[in-house]
């Protein structure tokens, strides 16, 4: 992650509007105080350090950028002492603003950020402030209005690839089709997980595959998830639960993730269960027909199934038993189930 950090501003895949926007800042010599945010990994601090390397030369680098990370101090005494007397002395060699950066500024106290307002407003004319966060909502509202702001959204897959086989072709990895396809929808968005799970899958098994990339990070593969709706919507409810436990006990496989890709099943909707509904006493069994695309029941059902779904995981994000909501997900099937079937 480290050794293919962008180092110019040129080398940023994404956010091709924001870029263009700073370098326009730069190059007329009017840099604002800058706040940039949104999810990680998709190059928020690679940005204002391309900056500052566009800005300053290797060696005034030292003393023209200050930058302190969550997991530096950052309370009120450090606002109010080293920042304070960086921000406050002016460089005697040399023209132009001093930057301080700091990153995971929601991380920070509310005080710190109280005493950090009339810092930026009172040293504007020698030093310009970069403050990056994930969460705006904890940034105080009187930081964000002497700041400009900036989104950084999550990079799209076409941002991605290229940058993923760039990185695959230096180090000569050997990456499937399927494999890359996995490695994108995993990381959703974040190029930073994206470059760990290829690093890790590929020490790992050599060969970065579909199989191998779900394997390496304990994500289900889709075929268990196949199988366990299967066994959800076909079985009785004990040969289910025994199944799904079996399953979850040798993958290694956690509830959450389970739920995860089985709401996406549910979403998304297929076409497929008029072949079901025509067919009662077919010997296809219940999920065969539309495996291929998705689940699909009526909308009032389907509803229901959803805020089931929506229950368990708030449930499971409250920190309950595995055992009792794997039965409640397995129940909530079941009775959808008949309800279809009671319909048809």
């Amino acid at each position: 992650v480290e050794k293919y950090r962008p180092q110019a501003l040129s080398e940023l895949v994404s956010h091709r509007d924001i870029l263009s926007t700073v370098q326009r800042f730069i190059s007329e010599d009017r840099l604002p105080h800058l706040l940039l945010y949104g999810p990680p990994g998709t190059g928020k601090t690679s940005t204002i350090l391309a900056c500052a390397r566009q800005l300053y030369r290797e060696r005034e680098f030292g003393s023209m950028v200050l930058e302190l990370n969550a997991s530096d101090d950052r309370g009120i005494d450090i606002v109010r002492g080293p920042i304070l007397s960086f921000a406050s002395t002016r460089t005697i060699f040399k023209k132009g603003f001093k930057l301080v950066i700091l990153d995971e500024a929601d991380a920070m106290t509310q005080d710190a950020q109280n005493a950090l307002r009339r810092v930026i407003e009172k040293f504007t004319e020698n030093t310009r402030f970069c403050l990056i966060c994930n969460y705006l909502s904890k940034i105080i509202p009187a930081l964000q209005s002497r700041c400009t702001r900036f989104r950084f959204g999550p990079l799209t897959p076409e941002l991605m690839v290229p940058r993923l086989q760039h990185v695959i072709q230096e180090e000569g990895v050997d990456v499937t089709e399927d494999g890359m396809k996995a490695l994108v929808t995993l990381s959703s968005g974040d190029m930073r997980r994206a470059l760990n799970i290829l690093q890790s899958t590929s020490m790992a098994f050599g060969k970065v595959t579909e199989e191998n990339v779900y394997t390496c990070t304990g994500h289900p593969l889709k075929s268990d998830i196949a199988n366990i709706l299967d066994w959800m919507l076909n079985q009785d409810f004990s040969t289910a639960y025994r199944k799904i436990m079996e399953l979850k006990t040798l993958k290694g496989l956690a509830l959450q993730d389970i739920l995860t890709d089985i709401h996406l099943f549910v979403h998304r909707g297929g076409e497929r269960l008029q072949m079901i509904l025509e067919r009662p006493n077919s010997p296809v069994p219940f999920t065969e027909c539309f495996l291929l695309s998705t689940v699909d029941f009526p909308p009032s059902i389907r509803i229901q199934l959803l805020i089931k779904l929506a229950d368990i995981e708030y449930r499971l994000a409250a920190g309950t038993s595995e055992k009792i909501q794997l039965s409640s997900l397995i129940a909530a099937f079941q009775v959808t189930r008949d309800l279809v079937v009671a319909e048809a």
